[in-house]
């Protein structure tokens, strides 16, 4: 099964919802902690009601998120403590059944990760299914 990745930073809603739609996506799981932005449609509510004007189901799996110490490490470009953090994260509970949750529905059909990032090796979506991801296929999108 395959599994894609996507970043919003730099790119318009429409820009982002033509990548996913190209291809071939039809769920997106949000896996910030805190699914806010500046960037204008992309918090959550506008994010979710935009992609389902598109056809494109919306999924928040807030455990699966950076904890602020990770993000803050993120922002930096501090590799070592993001994952340090992150791997801390989903040790927990929460994280592990949201885990499993999440191949799940990336089983069901084509689903997308989102976090603001647009690079995926600057971004915990990336230590998220080298962790989990088992022998899914990872695809990363670029709008």
């Amino acid at each position: 099964m395959t599994i894609y990745t996507i970043g919003y930073e730099g790119v318009t809603m429409a820009e982002f919802i033509a990548t996913l739609q190209g291809a071939g996506v039809r769920r997106v799981i949000d896996v910030r902690a805190l699914p806010l932005s500046r960037r204008p449609g992309f918090s959550k509510s506008p994010l979710k009601a935009s992609l389902q004007e598109a056809g494109i189901e919306y999924v928040h799996l807030k455990a699966l998120g950076t904890p602020k110490r990770g993000r803050d490490a993120a922002k930096k470009g501090d590799v070592g403590t993001l994952t340090a953090v992150y791997d801390a994260q989903l040790e927990l509970p929460e994280a592990q059944a949201q885990a499993v949750q999440m191949l799940a529905l990336a089983d069901e059909m084509p689903s997308a990760l989102v976090c603001y990032e647009r690079e995926p090796c600057h971004c915990h979506r990336t230590l998220l299914l080298h962790a989990v991801g088992e022998d899914r296929e990872v695809v990363d999108l670029y709008a």
